[in-house]
């Protein structure tokens, strides 16, 4: 038995991957749940009705939703040039730090809608700074951008903490670790009255519709598909790779900077250390069950957040531990992965 590379893989078999990585990780996910002593069936029928059986619940889904869409975008624009762009967390918290001290000084000076605009804008420069120095150092001196972006999740956090410890602590806070709170005036108008959704729901899927233009209707799209699939042919084309990678670096970068202030402005108000429950290392597996396709990690992301939202609800009803939404999200990276290589390659006897 051997592996053949396709051709060309069709779409109905691209289509199938994620549908069939996401089964196979809920049916092996079932044989735990079976292990803790409940019915898997009744624990899949409580996690969905967490997450979408009230109205509460379906906006706490959507909102969870959204970072989800911007982190699975941010990892999927890098991952498809073959720049592995792990540090998603540590630009999701910079981008949320720099929206939470704008928002905090900005909205006496310049007016709401302006200051909002400002604040978003910032806190996406902020996310794709901190990843153009990774890329610098691949480019210039062929440091592996893994291990670069991955510590730089530690040092922003560090960071983070010194700051909500230090010069950005809200005196008002009693003594908790907390950034100043953005001006009230500053917030992202709610989608829903009653509810924690915001329209930073609206700004995620604009992005990923944005995106998807991008990669397939643009030379750089075409340019940045083309260095993901082979350096090699892509620069004897004629291609500046560096100048693409950079490219992809601001997008990317922006999209996880985006993701932090939109979370402060449309859902907490300010920066604590617990702002992201890991949406950063969230978003790749996001990216991997879209396939990198940037509509499909809206659905993705909406099947993440379900499982995020739905588990706590399973969690209560059947004393099942809530860590199986980490359990089930895992497997199906790693089923997903398995799927993958059954797009590209064949078995051949």
């Amino acid at each position: 038995m051997r592996l053949e590379r396709r051709d060309q893989s069709s779409l109905a078999l691209i289509v199938a991957a994620p549908v069939a990585a996401i089964i196979v990780s809920l049916t092996l996910s079932g044989g735990l749940i079976a292990l803790a002593g409940a019915n898997p069936f009744d624990a899949y029928f409580e996690m969905v009705k967490g997450a979408f059986g009230s109205r509460l619940s379906i906006s706490e889904t959507l909102t969870r939703t959204t970072p989800l869409v911007l982190t699975g975008l941010a990892a999927a624009v890098a991952f498809r040039a073959k720049l592995w762009n792990i540090g998603g967390e540590g630009q999701l918290y910079l981008g949320a730090l720099v929206a939470a001290w704008l928002g905090h000084n900005i909205a006496s000076v310049v007016p709401a809608p302006l200051a909002i605009l400002v604040i978003l804008l910032a806190g996406m420069v902020a996310g794709a700074l901190l990843l153009l120095g990774p890329v610098l150092l691949r480019i210039r001196l062929g440091v592996d951008e893994v291990v670069t972006t991955l510590i730089l999740n530690f040092i922003v956090l560090l960071f983070v903490s010194m700051m909500i410890e230090g010069p950005m602590k809200d005196p008002l806070a009693f003594g908790w670790p907390q950034s100043v709170s953005v001006d009230r005036d500053v917030l992202l108008p709610k989608l829903l009255a009653r509810s924690r959704l915001h329209i930073g729901l609206l700004i995620a899927v604009a992005a990923a519709v944005l995106i998807w233009f991008v990669q397939t209707r643009t030379v750089f799209g075409l340019e940045t598909k083309a260095a993901g699939l082979n350096r090699n042919a892509a620069s004897f084309a004629g291609i500046a790779l560096g100048k693409t990678m950079l490219g992809v670096a601001c997008i990317s970068g922006s999209l996880a900077g985006l993701a932090g202030a939109i979370e402060v402005t449309g859902l907490k108000g300010y920066v604590t250390l617990d702002l992201s429950p890991g949406y950063g290392y969230s978003g790749i597996v996001v990216a991997m069950l879209a396939g990198l396709n940037p509509l499909g990690v809206v659905i993705t992301a909406l099947f993440v957040a379900i499982v995020f939202v739905g588990a706590d609800s399973m969690s209560r009803a059947l004393g099942v531990p809530s860590f199986i939404a980490d359990v089930i999200v895992s497997i199906s990276l790693l089923t997903m992965l398995v799927c993958l290589l059954f797009t590209t390659y064949r078995v051949r006897r």
